[in-house]
């Protein structure tokens, strides 16, 4: 299925919704350069944070179970248990002034800390 977004990603590939922002999807880019072959960007989440939930990213060899998206050039993992949580999310990455690096814009997120590392 390819969906179209004029300010987010043209033309991406999506099992599960999560959308890079051309930010996002070049500082990605550049760091699976370092990356060793057949690695990925994988998005996850786990138990932890001051809200209940934080989120994580590495790079990753894909597994079976995994569900797939590629964004901007950028191909992704999600594993079966993080999906459902971040279906929607936005990943975009600041390097301006604000300092924040990379961001996950999530609908989901019933609450966020102050930081936008965990949410509940």
């Amino acid at each position: 299925m390819f969906v179209e977004f004029d300010r987010v990603c043209h033309f991406c590939f999506y099992i599960i919704m999560i959308t890079l922002t051309k930010e996002a999807a070049a500082k990605i880019d550049s760091m699976s350069e370092d990356s060793e072959s057949g690695k990925i960007l994988r998005i996850f989440i786990e138990p932890g944070g001051c809200s209940g939930f934080e989120y994580g990213m590495s790079m990753d060899i894909p597994k079976n179970t995994d569900e797939m998206g590629e964004c901007h050039g950028v191909k992704f993992a999600v594993d079966g248990d993080s999906s459902e949580y971040l279906k929607g999310t936005e990943i975009h990455f600041d390097d301006g002034l604000s300092g924040k690096g990379f961001e996950l814009r999530n609908p989901n997120a019933q609450t966020t800390c102050g930081c936008g590392k965990s949410f509940s």
